[in-house]
């Protein structure tokens, strides 16, 4: 999860160039996305049962609401791109308190595909990952400059499969476009922002942010976060808070909870979630020939005549022969001399003895 950040953070000089972890990167169990893609050719199944109280004052209704939630994520032809499938199936049940009637409304609240890519990377500089050896609150204080953030976008489509009751009205396909930030303030906090606009050529767009808080335990395994949601439009407009833990069980798999509620009561909603997320790794690190790896990061370019040993002394040579092993006897035995030498002429100094 994007919530589990400290293990990712001990992996980020390791990875600076590619969006690949060694442990799982989940967006679960908030709404939140993050900036980063799984990795090229790796396959992540996020996917969570919900349920949720809403009653609504003014039309006096109370509803119950089960579901699920579902993500399929997959890192498509290079680290930065990936695919994202995210669908909401549920069944609300509504009873009309006024009449005393009941009605139950089943299908998807949320139905889309899309791409989300990296198109600045905060950590790519290796002079980034760097650890400043002089100060440890450099390394683990927050700073102004941590709030620079890595941004991805997103485009894709949201679908209505027939009459869909949430949605009456809407066309089978409209549009949805997305930026995502992540920052990360310390080794432990990250900082997730998302502001999206859903729905595009529909008669009821809607305009939404995320801004999710992480933060990791001690125990890297554990991790908490809290998370703001804003929706605005003329068919829907909340503000709702939520708040959770995700606990990873193997670097490929983790679990989680969370629970939130609505600031107003038309309608006021408390929910509550659980779920998992599995990473199927088929992440493969790519070969590089020789001829096409970065010489200086190798200790340099070979140069021509390298291995040809030096004639004559030692010194300067060039060859394999020629690596400084350090002073041969005959030299250690010259150097002691010179250091007793340059001992006795001292004491003479200080005796105020003239050496012819």
């Amino acid at each position: 999860m994007k919530h589990l950040l400290y293990l990712i953070t001990l992996t980020l000089p390791l990875t600076a160039l590619a969006q690949y972890t060694d442990v799982i990167n989940s967006n679960r169990p908030g709404l939140s996305v993050s900036a980063y893609a799984v990795g090229k050719n790796v396959i992540q199944l996020e996917a969570g049962l919900f349920y949720e109280q809403s009653d609504h004052t003014l039309l006096n209704t109370e509803s119950n609401i089960w579901g699920t939630d579902i993500s399929l994520r997959y890192g498509l032809l290079f680290e930065q791109l990936e695919l994202n499938y995210e669908g909401s199936y549920q069944n609300q049940n509504i009873t009309f308190t006024n009449f005393g009637t009941s009605e139950n409304l089943t299908d998807f609240s949320r139905n889309r595909l899309g791409l989300k890519y990296l198109i600045y990377d905060r950590y790519k500089s290796e002079e980034r990952n760097k650890a400043n050896l002089y100060s440890w609150r450099a390394n683990n204080v927050f700073q102004w400059k941590n709030l620079i953030p890595s941004v991805s976008v997103y485009g894709g489509a949201t679908f209505n499969l027939g009459e869909n009751p949430f949605y009456v009205g809407d066309p089978s396909v409209s549009y949805r476009g997305m930026v995502a930030t992540q920052s990360k303030l310390t080794p432990r906090f990250v900082l997730i922002t998302n502001i999206a606009y859903d729905r595009i050529s529909t008669d009821f767009p809607e305009l939404s942010y995320l801004v999710s808080l992480s933060h990791a335990f001690r125990n890297p395994k554990w991790s908490a976060f809290l998370e703001n949601q804003g929706i605005q439009s003329d068919r829907y407009s909340d503000i709702l808070l939520r708040g959770g833990v995700a606990h990873l069980l193997t670097e490929d798999l983790q679990v989680d909870f969370n629970l939130g509620a609505s600031f107003k009561n038309t309608p006021s909603r408390i929910f509550v979630t659980m779920g998992a997320s599995y990473r199927f790794d088929l992440h493969t690190d790519k070969a590089i020939a020789i001829d096409d790896q970065d010489a200086d990061g190798n200790g340099g370019a070979i140069k021509k005549n390298a291995m040809k040993k030096n004639k004559g002394n030692n010194e300067g040579g060039a060859g394999a022969e020629d690596i400084d092993l350090g002073p041969s006897n005959k030299q250690l035995k010259k150097m002691r001399k010179a250091e007793k030498n340059k001992s006795k002429n001292k004491r003479d100094d200080d005796n105020g003895e003239i050496e012819f």
